[in-house]
Formats: C-alpha cells, structure tokens, sequence
C-alpha cells in the first residue's frame, strides 16, 4: 500500500528594497532572490505585488511535497535566506497549506 499524500505550502513574503532607486535596481535584486529560492529548493516562485513600485515587492513561493515536515523545514529555510538578502527587509510573511 503506498502513500499518495500530497501537500502544498504557499509562503508569500512582502519586502523593502531600500537602495532600489529604479524598477531596473529592484527587479534584478527581486530576480536574484527568485533565482536563489528556485535552485535550493527547487520551489515555484513568482514576484505577485508591488509590481510598478520601486522599493517594494511581493514574492510568492509554493512548495509541493508528499512530507509536510519536510515542507515546514523548507519553507523555514527559505524565510531565512529572505531574512539573509542583503539590502531587503522583509516587512510581512504569510504562510498557508493548500
């Protein structure tokens, strides 16, 4: 008999760009993180507010799995890595299971 459970975990992360002074600046700072998150975690990752604003962003993350605490361990991981970007400043964080 095997397990057919599958989990999905949405981490949706809103930031402050501080030295962004153009949406050139932010967009390769938001493209790095993106990068980042997609090769350590092989995550689904999409920039989803703040779009025209020079010094905000919203990024979305969405992990699939059939092990949540694996799930939970790497949603914690990506958190920090956000915590850890240089010249952002994480501002809000919500986290749902789909």
């Amino acid at each position: 008999m095997s397990d057919d459970s599958c989990f999905i975990k949405l981490i949706t992360v809103e930031m402050v760009i501080s030295h962004a002074q153009s949406l050139k600046d932010k967009r390769q700072a938001v493209r790095g993180l993106k990068d980042r998150i997609r090769s350590r975690f092989n995550a689904s990752v999409a920039e989803v507010g703040y779009l025209e604003k020079w010094q905000r962003a919203t990024i979305a993350a969405c992990l699939v799995g059939n092990d949540k605490r694996q799930l939970d361990s790497d949603a914690a991981r990506i958190l920090t890595l956000c915590e850890e970007t240089r010249d952002m400043t994480m501002t809000h964080v919500e986290q749902v299971w789909l």
